[in-house]
């Protein structure tokens, strides 16, 4: 599937430590309805059948459920609502974007207690609002797919953060190594865990998810560091199309991760997967350097099976 992940505007009601959009919030207006129509129908001549709503906050944007039904009378099939996921606490809510045509939802949930998710969203209540957000959503019929970011503050509990997401029966779940843009980037000196560190505890977590059955991933951990978990690697599954931003189109949101987003070096180049990893963020390669990365001999190379389930948009 080709999609569009479409952000719609910068406003936000959290204010998260790890947030890759930084300033936009301040100096980036909302798009209007024309502007949202115009991107739509740009990304359905190139072949989306997709589309991520965004942000920003999507769901504060007052003429979300017009654009989904502008995207569902456009012959869009899959409408992706990518949210922090307070405003699905109001199950009205929830049934009006449903009657619109949203297909599913990606929440955000960072933490299994709200000292671990508020710590990091500066939301107070927050953390009820998203569980009680996830419940109305399954209620009300959406395919619920979480994304949580890796961070320093919260990496030690993500296997209870798993079972959290089993608990509420969400129908698959992300965890996103933070991307050290925008604020995160302002914050990377105490935010940001060696991926090595925060590991045993990803691969916990991913256990969990396992035993449950449900499709779970990782996003931007190369392959190399996911031996025995190489079916979880998201960008193995990561839908190709565009991205409208704040002011650009990306025409390939996949061309650009892979040719400016993320970096290799030249020993990447004996590695098994080299042709299908990304390899890291080059910003965490600016801060922590290239000694945790180590290329993996062909005849190791070994994947589970297929990746199964949907992903939710760029973070």
């Amino acid at each position: 599937m080709k999609r569009i992940d479409l952000k719609i505007g910068f406003a936000c009601n959290n204010f998260c430590d790890f947030c890759a959009q930084g300033s936009k919030r301040a100096l980036s207006g909302v798009k209007s309805l024309a502007g949202i129509k115009a991107a739509l129908e740009r990304a359905k001549k190139d072949g989306a059948t997709g589309v991520v709503f965004t942000g920003g906050e999507p769901t504060l944007h007052p003429r979300l459920p017009a654009a989904v039904r502008l995207a569902r009378k456009l012959g869009y099939t899959s409408v992706q609502v990518q949210t922090n996921g307070r405003r699905f606490a109001y199950y009205d809510y929830c049934l009006e974007l449903k009657e619109a045509g949203v297909t599913e939802v990606s929440p955000s949930l960072h933490g299994s207690t709200p000292e671990i998710h508020e710590g990091l969203t500066h939301a107070a209540g927050g953390f009820a609002e998203v569980a009680r957000g996830i419940l109305n959503c399954r209620k009300a019929g959406f395919y619920v797919l979480t994304n949580s970011v890796v961070t320093a503050k919260n990496y030690k509990d993500l296997p209870a953060l798993a079972r959290l997401l089993v608990h509420l029966k969400v129908d698959q779940f992300q965890f996103a190594f933070v991307h050290l843009v925008g604020t995160a980037w302002e914050n990377r000196a105490w935010l940001t865990p060696r991926k090595t560190d925060a590991l045993p505890y990803i691969r916990k977590a991913l256990d969990v998810g396992r035993a449950a059955g449900l499709p779970c991933y990782t996003e931007a951990i190369p392959f190399c560091l996911m031996k025995g978990y190489e079916d979880c690697v998201a960008e193995r599954v990561i839908p190709e199309g565009p991205v409208s931003d704040a002011d650009l189109y990306i025409e390939s949101y996949g061309d650009y991760r892979r040719g400016e987003g993320k970096a290799k070096r030249a020993e990447c180049r004996a590695c098994a997967w080299f042709r299908i990893c990304e390899g890291p963020w080059r910003e965490y390669t600016d801060l922590y350097g290239w000694d945790e990365f180590k290329p993996v001999a062909p005849k190791t190379r070994k994947a589970k099976g297929k990746p199964r389930g949907r992903l939710s948009g760029e973070e």
